[in-house]
């Protein structure tokens, strides 16, 4: 039986997101922003809600399966971002309409310049109120290549990450495509029904309860009631964030798939933590570059267990990513994987050197 509570003098080291305890070399994946694009804010545009509902409805929502909070939870979560038609065509047809809506609310005619517009778009929700900590700025990063097709992903404010989701000829059509899709997503997130409701909170935890092949009776909603179970812990997750958008949501529950992934929950399990601790815990910490660098520890520590540990990881996640990526998908998971572990090889290849006969 987990217990409620533990002592506050091993609460930190308990709480630790990685597995292993050992040193490695410090590193920084996102100290500073990669260069991106600033312009002026466009006179009197829209405001995001109205621009959402004249687009239409939002593409369907594809599955979230959030395997995290102990390996308790496989809920049928409409994820932010997840805009996944299953055909490229129909995709592109999707972002393209939502390009066409921007464009005749903010110019009325001609063609818009999504790059500008993605960043207009943001900076409008700065000076509206949105609650930006790191600012508006939208960053840009290129996957470095000598030829097409080219891949860019954008990073918006709140940590959302998109991709170029077509062949792209060049860098510039790149940095467009990936703008593109992260504009779509970003219209769509101001809708209604991407706001976290008691209805929404309902009938997740329902399809949540129908994965495990079990209904929503009396004994299963007790048990969908007490955090300390599976299925609890991810109502509480969704009830202490009602009202966010599914983006913001997608952001907090990033976290605790990279914990789930790298091992870190298990870890914290068998050191007694119960998962409402856990849940208070990360749901009001970001993901920075400890983080990243305890994670990345960690794999360091399993490839010296087991050779070619991290390069099979390497493999497996770009897979993903590149996957993802051409559906259109949200990519920050997969990206901040792959993040981790370059780190971890970083960690690696310095270790190895270090270890080399001088001459």
């Amino acid at each position: 039986m987990e217990s409620n509570v533990i002592p506050d003098s091993i609460r930190p080291q308990r709480l630790q997101p990685g597995i292993g305890f050992g040193s490695g070399p410090t590193g920084t994946l996102r100290s500073s922003l990669r260069p991106g694009v600033t312009v002026p804010v466009a006179p009197l545009l829209p405001s995001p809600a109205s621009l959402a509902a004249s687009s239409g409805p939002p593409p369907p929502l594809a599955p979230l399966q959030l395997h995290s909070l102990y390996g308790g939870i496989g809920a049928g979560l409409g994820a932010a971002g997840h805009c996944n038609p299953g055909n490229p065509a129909v995709l592109k047809e999707a972002v393209e309409a939502v390009v066409r809506s921007f464009a005749k609310h903010t110019q009325g005619y001609g063609r818009v310049n999504v790059v500008e517009a993605l960043q207009e778009f943001w900076q409008m929700k700065l000076t509206r109120g949105a609650d930006l900590r790191n600012g508006a700025l939208v960053v840009y990063e290129m996957v470095p290549s000598s030829s097409p097709p080219y891949v860019c992903y954008v990073s918006l404010p709140g940590g959302s990450c998109f991709g170029s989701f077509q062949f792209c000829p060049t860098k510039a059509e790149a940095r467009r495509s990936a703008a593109k899709i992260a504009l779509m997503n970003s219209v769509f997130n101001e809708h209604p029904s991407r706001r976290i409701s008691d209805d929404f909170i309902e009938k997740s935890v329902s399809e949540a309860l129908a994965s495990f092949n079990v209904s929503y009776v009396k004994g299963n909603r007790e048990e969908a009631d007490n955090p300390n179970t599976g299925i609890g812990a991810f109502r509480f997750m969704l009830e202490s964030n009602k009202g966010k958008s599914m983006l913001e949501f997608q952001e907090l529950m990033t976290v605790f798939q990279l914990l789930h992934w790298n091992g870190s929950l298990k870890a914290m399990r068998e050191r007694q933590c119960s998962r409402q601790e856990v849940l208070a815990h990360y749901s009001h910490r970001a993901l920075d570059d400890d983080m990243r660098t305890q994670m990345a520890a960690d794999w360091v520590n399993r490839e010296q267990s087991v050779a070619s540990t991290v390069a099979q990881e390497v493999a497996s996640t770009e897979r993903e990513l590149e996957d993802a990526r051409l559906a259109g998908r949200e990519l920050r998971f997969y990206k901040e994987k792959k993040d981790i572990l370059m780190l971890a090889v970083g960690q690696l290849n310095a270790a190895n050197t270090a270890t080399l006969p001088s001459h």
